[in-house]
This record gives C-alpha cells, structure tokens and sequence, in this order.
C-alpha cells in the first residue's frame, strides 16, 4: 500500500520530472515493478523457511496473492460491473473476439516454431526423452497461456510431465507472462500514437466511456458511510455466494466430468472442475443481473474506484511474486518462452494493422489468453474502468476453450520437437 501510495502521490504532480517520468511509464505498470524490485532484493518474501522451537524446517507462503485474487479480484469485477451497459459492450462490434481468437492462434502456432526455432542453436533446450520431454512440460505453458491454472493442470495430467522438473515450467510461466503484461501496460501509455499507427477506429470505445462517464455524471453524490457500507456489502456478499456457489459446482462438475467414459472429453471438459472459473463466473453473473436494478446507481458514489483499488492491490501482489533475477535462471527455456510470446504478440500486431483494430482489442485480447481471468481486467480497467468486463468476458471464453487449444498445441510441438 506504500508503494501503491507513492505511484499515486507522485503520478499526480503536475510540475517537475513525474509528469515527464509517467508520459512514458504508466502508473499501473510502477504499481506493479515496485513490489517486484521489494522481493527481488529480498525485502519480502514470497515463501521463507525458518527453524522451529523443536529444530524442525517450516516452510511459509505468502496468501496475499490469494487473497487478493480470490476475494478482491471479485469484488472488484461486481463494483465495476454494476454499472455495465451491455447494450454498448456488445457494440464494440467483432474486432474484441478476432483480436481474442488471434491470440489463442498465436499461442498454438507460437510453441512449436519457438521449439523449431530454439533447436538450432540449443537441441538440447527442447530435447528429453519420455515422461522428461521438454514438449510435455510446455503444454502446460500452452494451457495456462490460453486458458488459465485449471487448463494447466488439465495438461500435466494430460501429458505427465516429470513433476520434479514442473517447477521449471511453472517458472517460464511467471516470468514470460510478467514480462509481456508489463510492456502492455507501458503500451497503454502510448495508445494513442499506437492506434494512430494501426489506424484504428476507436470510436465504440470512447461512445462506452462518454456513456459511462455521462451516466456517473447523472448519479453522482457525495458519498455517505452507509452508502460504502451498502457497496462493499453488495462486493463481498455478492463474492461470499460466489465461494459457497463456486465448491458446490466444481464438485459436480468435477464428479460429472470424471463419469464420462472417453478421456478426450474428459479432458477438454476439465476447466469446469476449476473453483476459480465459477467464482469468476458466478461473480460476474450476479453483477450484471444487479446492474439491472438501482444498484446500479452506487455508480455515482464510487463503486468502480473502490473497484480500481481491489485492483491495484491485486496488481501489486502479482508483482510481489515476480523475483527479477530468476529471469537468468534457465536460460533456455525463457528463450522458448519469449520466442513463443513473441509470435504470439507479432500475429496480434499483424491482425490489428489489417484489420484497423484498437491497441484495447490487441492488449484485452492478448491477456485474456495469457493472463486470464486475474489480469485480463487489470489491462482493460487501466483504459476506463467500464471496460474490466470486456476482460472478464473474454477470459471466460480462454477456459472453455483453453485445454483443446493447449492439445491442439501439443500435437504440434511434439511433431517439432522430433522432426
């Protein structure tokens, strides 16, 4: 929250170097890389050990990312969804899914020309042989990349990857997907000389945000003790039933998907056994059907700021588990990680300049794949906050279709890898 208070202190001076300085780094982006240079340099720790009274190792984690992304990443998308005018969403036109569906191409085609690519300067980056096959341990990069951490685990079951070598993956995982959020968020600093590059129109973006912020304008007041009292209640009950929801259906559906003979479907039906999918989803539901009650109107009293605050503190926690020195760990399989970004940013940039397609689109659709349903909203809210649910929405579609994709992946990269 220091660090949090200090982007926001000096992000709103209006004289000297901050000004210069936030021209060209974004706010979001220094909430973000602060917590990471704390854990980096050792200030925090993520996980620890320490020695007991009885001599015995304990081990200790951190639940502030947790706690962050299963309790006020919800919360904030039902404050920030309140107020949604689907109408206006579903105005945004096609460019939202293609730029989406792009990403996820760019995702099945990316692992196997970065496996391609790698092997001929390092074979035995994507070497290994059976269980240790280096494409086995990237199709759960492949899962987590399009869908989200129900259709990663979906793929390591899939492909038995050596689990002793899993936390390598898990590894590229953080650091490629930190890496890549971070130079979208430095690119919405810049969106506007970008979407002038790509020539892009985006004129249904800025009709959402006159419409919302026309619409706060109208119902905005000072607002009372009672009225955050009321906001924050809708936010948390809204998410308490999300949880109790959310175990109720991943158990059914785990136990519904577990009694279907075939192993392929099985599979590609895996992510409804995620908790996290129906909190999200449940979450998200009850918020757009509020939205059409007087609830709406806590607009007007700050439900999306205190919605941007949840946010913001999500943002640092990821933050808090990024140790930038790890990026230099194993070097090769960041190099297939990157590689494989890189393609998949490349075909999003292609797609968007022939389309004419804003640098939103590119960005929400990017990490709706990539980062899911826990950062596809950060991206988005960073434009105007109205538009966190064209993030959510997007995630949902990377979980249904995120373990297909992921195999589709696999296939490929198998066949590269043994070429």
């Amino acid at each position: 929250m220091i660090s949090l208070g200090l982007v926001f202190y000096t992000e709103s001076k209006t004289s000297g170097f901050c000004p210069k300085f936030y021209k060209i780094v974004p706010g979001l982006f220094m909430a973000y890389l602060i917590p990471a240079f704390f854990t980096t340099f050792g200030i925090i720790s993520p996980e620890w050990e320490t020695i007991s009274a009885t001599g015995e190792i304990v081990k200790g984690k951190s639940q502030l990312y947790y706690v962050a992304s299963r309790f006020l990443l919800p919360a904030a998308l039902v404050l920030m969804t309140l107020s949604i005018d689907l109408k206006a969403i579903f105005n945004l036109g096609s460019k939202a899914l293609i730029m989406f569906f792009t990403g996820t191409v760019g995702i099945i085609i990316g692992g196997p020309i970065a496996i391609l690519l790698i092997s001929i300067f390092s074979p035995e980056t994507v070497g290994g042989a059976g269980f240790d096959a280096v494409w086995r341990g990237l199709s759960t990069l492949a899962g987590s990349w399009i869908g989200g951490g129900a259709n990663q685990t979906a793929m390591l079951e899939i492909y038995q990857y050596n689990p002793q070598k899993y936390g390598g993956m898990v590894f590229v995982d953080i650091v490629v997907a930190n890496i890549w959020m971070a130079i979208l968020l430095i690119g919405i600093g810049k969106k506007d000389k970008i979407n002038k590059w790509l020539k892009a129109d985006t004129t249904a973006i800025e009709e959402l945000k006159d419409t919302m912020a026309s619409f706060t304008k109208r119902v905005q007041k000072n607002p009372s003790l009672t009225d955050f009292m009321i906001m924050l209640a809708i936010a948390f009950g809204t998410v308490s039933f999300g949880h109790f929801l959310s175990s109720h259906l991943s158990d059914f559906f785990s136990n519904l998907v577990a009694s279907i003979q075939s192993q392929g479907w099985r599979n590609i039906f895996s992510f409804l056994g995620s908790g996290f999918f129906w909190l999200i989803s449940v979450s998200t539901i009850i918020a757009i059907c509020l939205s059409f009650t007087k609830a709406k109107n806590y607009e007007g009293a700050g439900a999306s700021k205190i919605g941007s605050i949840f946010i913001y503190i999500l943002v640092a926690s990821i933050g808090m588990k990024m140790d930038l020195t790890m990026i230099f760990d194993n070097v090769g399989l960041i190099a297939i990680g990157l590689v494989w970004m890189g393609i998949h940013a490349g075909l999003l940039i292609l797609v968007a300049k022939m389309i004419k397609a804003p640098y939103f689109f590119l960005a929400v659709g990017s990490q709706a794949n990539v980062g899911g349903a826990a950062s596809a909203p950060i991206v988005a809210q960073a434009f105007h906050p109205s538009l966190a649910s064209v993030g959510v929405l997007l995630a949902v579609f990377g979980y249904a279709i995120g373990t297909v994709g992921a195999i589709l992946c696999t296939i490929l990269m198998e066949l590269s890898a043994t070429l």
